[in-house]
């Protein structure tokens, strides 16, 4: 063997060494890091490059329990993630399965159909983008992908349908491009149809005999008024300055882009596009309120001068009280009362009797004006006076009470004074003593030196607010402001006392009646 080859060999065996040694470094350094040092969650990396504070393992992710792959599904939106890590999932509060693939109930896709569109995903995604949309729920399963999801839609197309009468007139019907083939085979003397996508009937340039005209009409499930072409088919919103104007006859003008669009044009001569949640829908006109083309109008749906003496708008709720609530104060046989505005009038709901539900009110600020919102709901009375610490008489997350001297109800449950047995264990609880010690002096003379207070007509007003906020109980006043004592008896030694007339009076004042 030769110098040469000698010298060959060695570098050869050198490199073999050096790329041998190379190998083993990047196998040493390649970790599974949970998260690395520059926050990706499941990476392989070196050492140095991991979270030291998570876990990491010499090894592949897939090779890890707290990387394994899986499906991860938001039950929120609907949404599902094929091969995620369990951790990631955690973390965005999703709920993680095995499923790599997601093949899961959850994550089965059907055909959700939304109006004019359609989207291949989940029945969870359905609802969520239905209620974005404002519309109902159309899920459907047996749907094989979304080239067929979306050829649904496009048979829900709407616009103009072409085609000959049986007195070979050349005429048309807005509907849905799947109406129209129907219409196509209707009859042996009926030509086959033609569908204009988003073509009114009136366009010029479809050569029917339907054109413009000037009445207007209301279309089942819309809010809006609309123009009703010479054949009878609905056209675009009415809006009086364009009867005239040959392009607004022609195609389909988005809401968004039509007149007044934003606002609820109620009772508006000109504009016909209403809007329920602003408080106007189609309607036929009426005396006083008459659009300037047409027998319908955008009509008024809030509610004027209503019992409270206030305006409100369509869909409102607030709260009434026969006088003052909360506090104990409620008045003996009161009730709460809830109260709507929908579609114009004033619908009255007594809240459950006794005051075993009371009305709760909430003001949320829309951008254009106050919105209130009411709503019944469960007193949690019962335990108020189980609770011996202040902290735990307000906890309002468990139940309603306020603190006096000891707790009582927030809002007093009704009790039905009148059959013995059912008050009595209520009203029994705010029963007071108080024991007055005397000091003898000359001539049979005594001195109060201990409770001197309770010999007041002061104390007896605060035990009374007691048993006035335990339920229909102690001297007070009912809702039609007559006061009675029929349910307070204050002795003092014996003798029977009566609470004054400044104290009733401030009863009455406290009962707001």
């Amino acid at each position: 063997m030769n110098y040469k080859t000698i010298l060959s060999l060695i570098t050869v065996l050198m490199l073999s060494v050096i790329i041998s040694a190379y190998i083993v470094l990047a196998v040493s350094a390649d970790y599974c890091c949970e998260k690395t040092t520059y926050g990706a969650w499941c990476q392989n990396a070196p050492e140095e490059k991991c979270d030291s504070k998570l876990r990491m393992a010499p090894t592949s992710c897939d090779a890890t329990s707290y990387c394994r792959e899986g499906c991860c599904y938001d039950s929120i939106e609907g949404l599902c993630m094929e091969n995620t890590p369990q951790k990631v999932c955690d973390d965005n509060d999703g709920t993680w399965h095995e499923s790599a693939e997601c093949d899961i109930p959850q994550c089965r896709l059907g055909c959700c159909v939304l109006d004019t569109q359609a989207a291949f995903v989940s029945l969870t995604r359905c609802k969520k983008l239905s209620g974005f949309y404002g519309v109902e729920t159309d899920f459907r399963t047996g749907v094989g992908n979304e080239v067929e999801c979306i050829g649904i839609a496009q048979s829900r197309d709407v616009g103009a349908c072409v085609y000959e009468s049986p007195d070979y007139i050349r005429t048309c019907r807005f509907t849905t491009r799947e109406e129209c083939k129907k219409t196509g085979s209707a009859g042996a003397n009926m030509t086959e149809s033609e569908f204009y996508k988003d073509y009114l009937c009136s366009a010029e340039e479809l050569a029917t005999e339907c054109g413009p005209s000037r009445e207007t009409t209301c279309v089942d499930g819309k809010e809006e008024v609309y123009f009703k072409d010479s054949c009878g088919n609905p056209a675009n919103i009415y809006d009086a300055s364009k009867i005239n104007d040959a392009e607004y006859w022609k195609k389909i003008i988005k809401k968004e882009e039509s007149c007044g669009y934003g606002a609820g044009n109620a009772n508006s001569e000109s504009c016909g596009n209403c809007n329920y949640f602003l408080g106007s829908l189609c309607k036929d006109a009426k005396r006083g309120a008459e659009a300037q083309y047409g027998s319908k109008i955008c009509s008024d749906l809030n509610c004027y001068q209503t019992s409270d003496g206030k305006d409100h708008r369509h869909g409102e709720s607030w709260c009434s009280y026969d006088g003052s609530t909360g506090n104990g104060a409620d008045s003996v046989g009161s009730r709460h009362i809830r109260h709507i505005c929908i579609a114009g009038e004033e619908i009255v709901e007594p809240c459950a009797d006794y005051r075993q539900k009371v009305c709760l009110q909430s003001e949320t600020d829309t951008g254009s004006g106050i919105f209130t919102e009411a709503a019944c709901i469960v007193n949690r009375w019962q335990d108020c006076v189980r609770q011996d610490e202040k902290e735990d008489c307000l906890n309002r997350d468990k139940r309603d009470c306020y603190w006096t001297d000891k707790c009582v109800p927030d809002v007093p449950p009704g009790l039905k004074f009148w059959k013995e047995g059912d008050s009595q264990g209520v009203c029994k609880v705010g029963n007071a003593q108080c024991t007055v010690e005397y000091e003898k002096g000359l001539f049979d003379s005594k001195e109060p030196v201990k409770n001197e207070e309770c010999l007041g007509e002061a104390w007896a007003s605060s035990k009374n607010d007691i048993c006035v906020a335990l339920g229909d109980c102690g001297a007070y006043v009912n809702w039609v402001g007559r006061y009675t004592d029929d349910g307070y008896e204050w002795k003092v030694a014996k003798e029977s006392k009566s609470l004054g007339r400044s104290i009733i009076d401030d009863l009455k004042r406290r009962a707001g009646v």
